[in-house]
């Protein structure tokens, strides 16, 4: 028998131990939410609970392995039978049980990715979509519109007009190719990623006998990252839980920070309400950080509306370190420092790899990236690419690249294979075509190129003149106002986050003489040497440091318009949800924790004033050291 006693601290005690019905645990950073939700579960079938009878969905395969792997740790018998997994690995157990009754041949085919985007590419050449050009989305980004409609449960024309307005002219077109691409799929017995969830949640909706069938089957439902689900995932949940009613969610409001990639707070905020008499539970005692870490946590997350307000309660003793709030004259001063400091942590004893820069943005890093390069600090970066190694600022690259040097047929095969109807053997005619007669003009484009390709050569010829050759921030400017704009927006659901990345890459170029220089430059950066160990210095976006931590964390370019992002800021909830982001960064240490912000930075009109974020404002003065290095 498990001592339920011993093992757990009184909070997470009363979770586990909780007696039928829905409950909410609101479990906070550091609180032991997986030690909660495993060690439920092991009270369940403890208690006489069929491993067959409950279901423990996650947002990751790993989660749910993890976790069942401890319980059979503690009761190592019967948990095969345990229904775990992702959501979609959860409905697709269920659709292909009942495919029929879906409409769907039982032995269908998931598509991934790369099959989908093939399928929906034989759909714009049957409705002849390439004609419409750059204005029109490529597939990637119609796969992406196509699938946040449906995991936000709302029609594809009300999602394009709040979210992609730049497509409203074709929203007729979308919808069309939305209609002829589920034809397609339902023609070939076949289902894409999102259909899993979809297509299940239809079914349960519309056949009463087997939505009966499935909530008398699973008595416990315990979901992981409440907060994360999106509208359609929630609702998969409540399908298979309206019956009994026992459900256990467990996740931080505090923590929402995904709501760009469908996830919904509400679902979290109005559990009470969608599950009347529901108990709400808290898991407020932290692990990871100190007192002073976490006094400032709390005051940060305070000024949100829209919240179950709670408190972090510290287990650890404090280290007589507040957090360190840093003013820097200039965005290369404020590189200066975190590289200065990371070295003197190094020196007192803290792994490279136990320090951590996280930032709002990763065109924030850039002159952290140069002095860490210069100093020899080694990091590394979570996404694996350093800042010039975007695929987006290589685009871009690639432009000045063929204007400097016209024999550059790397280049003008990656600018070419921007163009729709273009692959790797239409741009290897096209390159022969262009090196026998030297002049772009004379090169005659498949017809699906449209206006583009004389836009492009009108492009070339201007970026090629030896007056902008002398400015290349004023180049890559013109390269995407007149074309790369264009392109991203139809290509990328996140393009208004790459045109950031090129905003600063543009402010970057302004600093150098001529294009050439530019040019070597970012080659040279691009191929410094690094090791393959994971022994630097972590960089990383707040989003991607969400469940991990660190000895020592730097929160750097903390100024409005940055963090929070001036877009964001513009509505109530896009100022919470970038409060939360910030909560989420300064929860990520354990002992030191620096929040950093310059006075100035440099762009291509001169050096922009920027006022420290709002965030700061909020926390009391008493909560950190204040330091303005000279």
């Amino acid at each position: 028998m498990i001592d339920y006693e011993k093992l757990l601290n009184e909070e997470q005690r009363q979770a586990v131990t909780a007696p039928p019905g829905p409950i909410l645990v609101v479990a906070g950073a550091g609180s032991g939410k997986t030690r909660a939700l495993t060690y439920r579960v092991a009270y369940l079938l403890d208690n006489g609970v069929e491993p067959s009878r409950i279901l423990l969905a996650t947002f990751t395969n790993k989660a749910a392995r993890q976790m069942l792997e401890r319980v059979a740790q503690l009761i190592p018998h019967g948990i095969e039978a345990i229904w775990g997994g992702t959501f979609h690995h959860l409905a697709h157990r269920i659709l292909r049980r009942h495919a029929s009754l879906a409409g769907y041949d039982p032995s269908f085919t998931i598509l991934d990715r790369s099959d989908s985007a093939e399928l929906l590419s034989e759909c714009y050449d049957e409705l002849k979509l390439a004609r419409c050009g750059l204005r029109f989305p490529r597939r990637e980004g119609a796969l992406e519109i196509f699938g946040l409609a449906a995991n936000r449960e709302i029609p594809l024309e009300t999602l394009i007009a709040e979210e992609f307005p730049h497509f409203s002219e074709q929203t007729d077109r979308l919808v069309e190719l939305a209609r002829l691409y589920r034809r397609r799929k339902q023609k070939a017995s076949a289902v894409d990623y999102d259909d899993l969830l979809s297509e299940t949640v239809r079914l349960l909706r519309e056949q009463e006998t087997l939505r009966t069938e499935y909530q008398d089957r699973f008595h416990h439902i315990l979901v992981d990252e409440y907060q994360d689900t999106s509208r359609l995932q929630a609702d998969f949940i409540h399908l298979l839980a309206s019956g009994h009613r026992q459900i256990m969610a467990v996740g931080d409001d505090a923590q929402s920070i995904y709501s760009w990639r469908g996830a919904d707070i509400r679902n979290m905020l109005s559990f009470p309400e969608r599950y009347p008499g529901s108990r709400t539970l808290y898991l407020r005692a932290n692990y990871r950080s100190t007192p002073e870490i976490l006094s400032l946590a709390n005051a940060a997350i305070a000024a949100n509306r829209f919240q179950f307000p709670k408190e972090l309660a510290p287990v650890r003793k404090g280290l007589r370190l507040k957090p360190l709030v840093v003013c820097c004259p200039t965005a290369n001063a404020q590189a200066s420092f975190v590289a200065s400091r990371i070295q003197e942590l190094h020196r007192e004893g803290i792994p490279w790899e136990e320090i951590a820069i996280l930032y709002r943005a990763h065109f924030h890093a850039l002159e952290i990236q140069l002095e860490l390069t210069r100093t020899g600090i080694p990091f590394e970066i979570t996404s694996g690419l350093r800042f010039f190694e975007q695929a987006h600022l290589k685009d871009v690259a690639a432009f000045l690249r063929l204007a400097v040097n016209p024999r550059d047929s790397v280049a003008f095969s990656r600018v070419v294979r921007m163009f729709p109807g273009i692959g790797e053997k239409t741009a290897g005619r096209l390159w022969e075509e262009f090196a026998r007669k030297g002049d772009l003009a004379s090169v005659v484009p498949p017809k699906s190129c449209g206006t583009a390709w004389q836009e492009w050569v009108k492009l070339h010829r201007e970026i090629s003149s030896p007056e902008l050759r002398c400015r290349p921030g004023a180049q890559i400017e013109k390269v995407i106002e007149t074309f790369y704009r264009t392109y991203l927006e139809s290509q990328h659901a996140d393009a208004a986050h790459r045109l950031e990345d090129l905003s600063q890459l543009v402010s970057f170029a302004a600093g150098f003489p001529d294009t050439e220089s530019l040019l070597t430059q970012l080659t040279l950066l691009t191929n410094t040497d690094r090791a393959a160990s994971r022994e630097g210095v972590q960089l990383s976006t707040i989003h991607q440091a969400k469940g991990l931590e660190w000895q020592a964390v730097f929160v750097i370019m903390l100024a409005d318009g940055l963090f929070p992002s001036g877009r964001s800021a513009e509505s109530l909830m896009g100022e919470e949800e970038e409060r939360r982001l910030f909560y989420v960064a300064t929860t990520r240490a354990r002992d030191r924790l620096f929040l950093v912000y310059p006075r100035y930075r440099a762009s291509q009109y001169g050096e922009n004033s920027l006022r420290p974020s709002r965030f700061l404002a909020e926390i009391p003065r008493e909560l950190y050291t204040d330091l303005r290095p000279g």
